[in-house]
């Protein structure tokens, strides 16, 4: 069974409510569809009743049993206006901007989120990363002992006998563009809990580079080193190594040679990027050449799920990411 296929039983166990806010999207509608047909999530669409369901007629989907709702008409509207301003008001927003923000499709999700009415939720297919992002941070926070929100994929490969049977976390790939050794050491523990929250295996973390155990010197490994070494004070019950290069990291027989008796090398799943250079690109290659499925990029460290896509997203990976959002919030 794949990776999603597993995603979805799990998330079947235990219904969760997810919200998707870009209900003008036939992307989202699609995904709507999906979802509500093979029972793994309710789904609450945010938007404008009407212009929804004409725009699911255009491709005949079937919403039914999905719940809609209106910002500007819901019951609710003033009650989230009143939680935002009192969430802000420190910060400067007034109780006017608070009202235009609120009927933001995306901030009213989130406040849904924040007050109960929902679960977890997903945007990106039509919002840049920083529009999905910047209300999480604002309403839902950090995760309690989290310094740093991340975003990594789940990639899965076919007919790979690498990572776990071609199933891999690539972090951070979306978000964090130049992390210092400390906040990658940070992305480094996140990446591990979230491995084996959704995979249901051990990880086993290792710290990309150029360079293996010193094959070469410059500040941009001096990084990845010390950014290992704070991984192993901060969380040494990590199975985590690096400095490492891609192919000692996943390869059992470079491994032997470039890394002899390293606990992590020739079996690495969760593999932590240098830069967001290195990270995007990395899952963009894997995806198009090897036909992997990227699921996200999904964040971690936020104190509610909250998961970010790619504006290329399909409408099944909308839906995958819907089931991912869900197991979150079972934990």
């Amino acid at each position: 069974m794949s990776f999603i296929e597993e995603i979805k039983n799990r998330a079947k166990q235990d219904i969760k409510t997810i919200v998707l806010p870009e209900s003008n999207d036939i992307r989202t509608l699609e995904a709507t569809e999906i979802v509500l047909k093979e029972g793994f999530a309710k789904v609450i669409l945010i938007g404008n009743e009407e212009e929804i369901l004409n725009l699911a007629k255009t491709k005949n989907l079937n919403l039914e049993n999905v719940t809609i709702i209106n910002p500007k008409t819901s019951q609710d509207y003033e009650e989230y206006v009143q939680k935002f301003y009192e969430l802000r008001k420190e910060k400067g927003i007034t109780i006017e901007k608070a009202k235009e923000l609120i009927l933001d499709t995306v901030y009213f999700g989130m406040m849904m989120v924040k007050l109960n009415k929902a679960d977890g939720l997903v945007s990106g297919a039509a919002h840049s990363t920083s529009d999905t992002l910047r209300p999480a941070l604002q309403i839902l926070k950090t995760a309690p002992g989290t310094k740093l929100v991340s975003a990594f994929f789940v990639m899965c490969v076919p007919d790979c006998e690498y990572g776990e049977n071609g199933t891999f976390v690539f972090a951070d790939s979306g978000l964090n563009a130049n992390p210092n050794a400390d906040e990658l050491s940070e992305i480094a523990i996140s990446s591990s809990k979230s491995f084996e929250q959704l995979v249901g295996k051990k990880s086993n973390v290792a710290m990309l580079s150029y360079s293996t155990y010193g094959s070469a010197k410059s500040e941009m490994i001096d990084k990845v080193i010390e950014a290992t070494k704070l991984v192993k004070e901060k969380a040494p019950e990590i199975s985590v190594d690096g400095e490492l290069q891609l192919d000692a990291a996943i390869v059992p027989e470079i491994a032997k040679s470039k890394a002899p008796g390293s606990t992590v090398a020739g079996k690495a799943n969760t593999l932590i990027f240098p830069d967001l250079n290195t990270g995007n690109i990395s899952y963009k290659l894997v995806q198009r050449l090897a036909k992997a499925e990227a699921y996200g990029p999904l964040c971690q460290g936020i104190s509610r799920p909250v998961n970010d896509l790619s504006r290329g997203c399909s409408s099944r990976d909308i839906a995958g990411v819907v089931a991912i959002t869900a197991v979150q919030a079972q934990s």
